[in-house]
């Protein structure tokens, strides 16, 4: 297991859409946990395959108090309602914007074993199911500010 380098925009990787993983391997695997390892050095709780370079449709999450769970072609179901929320990513650091996240978010994807999983997410969990699944369609946080005036720099003292 390693801990790789986070992309940061403007790496092109970012704005692509990510394809489709047709056969879970043993080189799957290791990216899912390379990128677990990455995610929790870089004290994330969300990591798309594509801010690591590799343009698949993977990302792994790992909400607080909880083991990390991998998406293997996650595809949105449903989103419902709608909140106003902070956001920030790995790949944009020193920044964090006021965004429109839906309420509730369904997700279906494939986990590690290549079983189908459905996911239903609330609050957080629904802001990092979105986020994670728009980075794998190439669209950042960013893409959703209303205006400039809704991104603001991070303070250091306030990053940690």
């Amino acid at each position: 297991m390693a801990v790789l380098e986070i992309r940061k925009l403007p790496d092109p990787v970012l704005r692509r859409k990510a394809k489709r993983v047709s056969k879970i391997d043993d080189s799957i695997q290791r990216l899912i946990d390379d990128m677990i390892d990455t995610m929790r050095a870089n004290n994330g709780i969300g990591l798309a395959a594509p801010q690591v370079g590799v343009p698949l449709r993977v990302a792994v999450i790992e909400m607080p108090e909880e083991e990390p769970v991998a998406l293997i072609n996650p595809v949105v179901l449903k989103r419902e309602g709608e909140q106003l929320l902070g956001e920030a990513c790995l790949s944009f650091p020193g920044y964090h914007g006021e965004i429109k996240r839906a309420l509730t978010v369904k997700v279906k994807a494939q986990d590690r074993q290549g079983r189908e999983i459905r996911l239903k997410g609330e609050d957080l969990l629904a802001q990092v199911l979105e986020h994670e699944t728009d980075h794998l369609n190439g669209t950042l946080y960013l893409d959703h500010l209303e205006s400039p005036e809704a991104l603001h720099k991070v303070e250091a003292a306030q990053q940690t």
